[in-house]
């Protein structure tokens, strides 16, 4: 005979309602209350039919992740698996599964996420992005499901929990380094626009050069899609400007590796004859030849975060929407020096 939630009350020596607010992790319900009856559980060989629960509890117990481009693109980013990895780890926890919409385009990425809300497949959706003219967000404040935001939201509401970095000031932070180091060419290569913290970096370089009375040539700010072909063509064009860059800020790690790449092949050198600092601190940035100065953004624990406050909104949903910034710390390596001239 199987185990039931009235033997192990029994055993426990707690009420059947303290059991099932053990197993639905109640925070009603004290630490020690949780371990003691978790113990019993154990020791009765109890194994809770969670197919039953959350056809009781009306509940999917899976997130959804809406991806910022196709899956097979994603992957080639150093965000993804790490924000992957931060998310898995809280819902691990909480004993809760992920599903990632699985679009090639915007459009299909989109349907996906409907079919996923409509179908009642996930508890809450991750909105792994923040963008310009997105259809994902307005539709989720629309059909009431719980939902945070890695990334500013672009839309002022009281209904968006978000989670991010402080964007501006990251890069800030990361101009000012090579500004103390001596330089004053200084180019920002960032990514698709469309993007808040594309903006929101480019907004922070443009701040640390204003207040530093450095002008910035139209041609040093530049954007570039993870293709080496266009990253060449970009540093070959700025590398044969009148005054090239001596330094450069790069949105991401794997932009910044296309750089490398692209100057070694024109036989320039870094940190010799140009600096590079980089965001992520990706495993690129501890490989590559050299090591790159990067600003660690911290990307596991923002999916970690997002995951806590999406599971937070899943079990309460009136709760406040609250906001989380993660902190950004720079990482010195063998990137960056002193201008030459």
């Amino acid at each position: 005979m199987s185990v039931t939630i009235k033997d192990v009350a029994m055993r426990a020596n707690v009420a059947p309602s303290t059991v099932s607010r053990v197993i639905s992790d109640s925070p009603l319900i004290s630490e020690k209350t949780k371990v003691k009856v978790r113990k019993v559980m154990d020791e009765m060989g109890y194994h809770l039919n969670y197919n039953a629960q959350m056809l009781a509890l009306q509940s999917t117990k899976t997130i959804g992740i809406v991806m910022k481009n196709s899956t097979k693109e994603s992957m080639h980013t150093s965000f993804f698996p790490e924000v992957i990895g931060g998310i898995s780890a809280l819902c691990s926890k909480y004993d809760f599964s992920i599903s990632l919409t699985t679009g090639e385009s915007e459009e299909e990425i989109f349907n996906d996420t409907v079919k996923m809300v409509r179908g009642k497949r996930v508890d809450g959706m991750i909105v792994l992005y923040s963008k310009k003219d997105d259809k994902v967000v307005p539709y989720l404040i629309e059909s009431g499901i719980p939902f945070v935001v890695i990334g500013k939201p672009v839309i002022e509401s009281s209904k968006i929990m978000f989670v991010d970095n402080d964007n501006v000031q990251a890069a800030k932070k990361a101009t000012d380094y090579l500004i103390n180091l001596g330089h004053e060419h200084i180019s920002f290569i960032g990514e698709d626009e469309q993007f808040e913290v594309g903006e929101a970096r480019v907004n922070g370089f443009s701040q640390a050069m204003r207040e530093n009375n450095i002008d910035v040539p139209g041609d040093y700010i530049r954007h570039m899609e993870f293709d080496l072909d266009q990253g060449k063509k970009v540093i070959g064009e700025l590398m044969e400007l009148a005054k090239p860059p001596t330094a450069f800020v790069i949105q991401n790690d794997l932009n910044a590796l296309i750089v490398l790449t692209a100057l070694s092949e024109m036989n320039i050198k870094v940190p010799d004859d140009v600096s590079i600092i980089s965001f992520n601190n990706s495993m690129i940035s501890k490989v590559s030849n050299p090591p790159l100065t990067t600003i660690d953004t911290q990307i596991y624990q923002l999916g970690y975060e997002a995951a806590s406050c999406l599971i937070e909104q899943v079990k309460d949903p009136a709760i406040f929407k609250k906001s989380v910034i993660i902190p950004t710390i720079i990482l010195e390596r063998k990137s960056c020096s002193t201008p030459k001239n």
